[in-house]
């Protein structure tokens, strides 16, 4: 309960705030609006017998002394291996149950260090899916027991390899279905998209310490900085072709567009396709990813309550400023422009498209932006105190 209020508050405040917007647009048919989210969680499989063995993994989750092992992640292989029938027989078990309580386990695979395996949801409300979250790990421990193994939920319980996240992928729907974070055919012209992207921007750049406060954990502290956890810097993905998109709002220009390129393949017996111009950036904290934003900070054991609170109730501060303006703005479509241009110019420098595990960009964050870098929790906790934390 200690975390099911303030989220569900910090929900009813995004609902209130982001309804007010939507009037602004002309918008009275919706009733709610919804954030949703899927956490995708990761975990490590590994044997009974071998776990037994390790004192340091049964006592602290992860191994503290020891050799590397003679295959380890080298060609970051196991990604596209074929499940084997023990982990197979896990896993089906595992979306049965999962589907008694109700939870709907959408694809299971292997990750990309050994043992390593990931269970993504189907999207839902984000109070139910924290519900859901806490019930899907309970039971992959439960069933893991059952079939001789053992489930590690530790954020980092191998050294030399991949640690373990949950990717939280969130999104804001109205109660008929609309993803107000999906772009129309010309994003360019779709201003109600681009006030709410607008939105999360601001929100992110203003409470970048609340953001990086709610997945401080010592064990997620062993993971952050390198093999697809994103650094402790948070900074946010767009993709080429909206990051043109904003520059074209804040200079003023014309925006031609950004062509769709077509792959090459090197051979003839597959068909031609385009790549898409909003790949997501697997080393970005905060990646847009087409009509949603990836929170790829959190552990595998976090509850993912704590890092959806924060980011609802910094978005519904966000949109409050936004709707508190243009409700007194004499001209509506002068008075947005103006907001979307000057949000863009004021908190473009939290956005970065390129790799975020170079040393060269976490001196540019933090020496150049202004960003800040807690790279453990003891860093983190001072900040719990600023009076900043208690705007939104």
């Amino acid at each position: 309960m200690d975390k099911k209020t303030p989220l569900l508050r910090s929900m009813e405040a995004l609902n209130k705030q982001t309804l007010r917007i939507l009037r602004l647009f002309g918008n009275g048919d919706v009733k709610c609006v919804r954030t949703s989210v899927g956490p995708e969680q990761e975990y490590f499989l590994i044997t009974k017998e071998m776990y037994e063995q390790r004192r340091d993994l049964r006592f602290t989750g992860r191994t503290l002394f020891g050799a590397m092992p003679p295959k380890g992640q080298e060609m970051d292989d196991h990604y596209f291996g074929v499940i084997k029938p023990r982990v197979a027989a896990y896993m089906e078990e595992l979306n049965e149950e999962l589907w008694k309580l109700g939870i709907l386990a959408k694809t299971e695979h292997n990750e990309v260090a050994p043992a390593q395996h990931e269970l993504a949801p189907v999207y839902t409300t984000t109070n139910i899916a924290t519900d859901h979250n806490q019930l899907t790990m309970e039971i992959m421990q439960k069933v893991a027991a059952k079939h001789g193994l053992v489930c590690l939920l530790h954020e980092k319980p191998f050294a030399g390899v991949n640690g373990s996240g949950k990717h939280n992928n969130w999104s804001l729907t109205t109660d008929g279905g609309v993803n107000l974070l999906s772009p129309g055919e010309t994003p360019y012209e779709n201003a109600q998209f681009l006030l709410f992207l607008c939105a999360v921007i601001k929100a992110v750049d203003d409470y970048q310490a609340l953001l990086r406060l709610s997945v401080a954990t010592a064990g997620n502290d062993h993971r952050l900085g390198a093999n697809e956890a994103p650094p402790a810097v948070i900074s946010i993905f767009l993709g080429e072709e909206l990051n043109a998109v904003l520059e074209a709002i804040e200079t003023g220009t014309p925006y031609a567009g950004t062509e769709k390129t077509q792959m090459k393949l090197g051979v003839n017996v597959l068909p031609k396709f385009n790549r898409d111009t909003t790949d997501r950036n697997r080393t970005s904290p905060f990646a847009f990813t087409g009509n949603k934003f990836e929170f790829r900070m959190l552990g595998s054991s976090n509850s993912i309550a704590c890092a959806n609170m924060m980011l609802n109730s910094a978005v519904a501060e966000s949109l409050k400023i936004y709707a508190d303006r243009l409700e007194k703005a004499e001209n509506f479509e002068d008075a947005l422009h103006e907001m979307i241009r000057k949000t863009i110019k004021d908190h473009k420098h939290i956005i970065f498209n390129g790799n975020g595990y170079d040393d060269t960009w976490i001196k540019e964050a933090v020496e150049k932006r202004g960003l800040l870098n807690y790279r453990t929790t003891p860093d983190c906790m001072p900040h719990l105190l600023d009076e900043k934390m208690y705007g939104c």
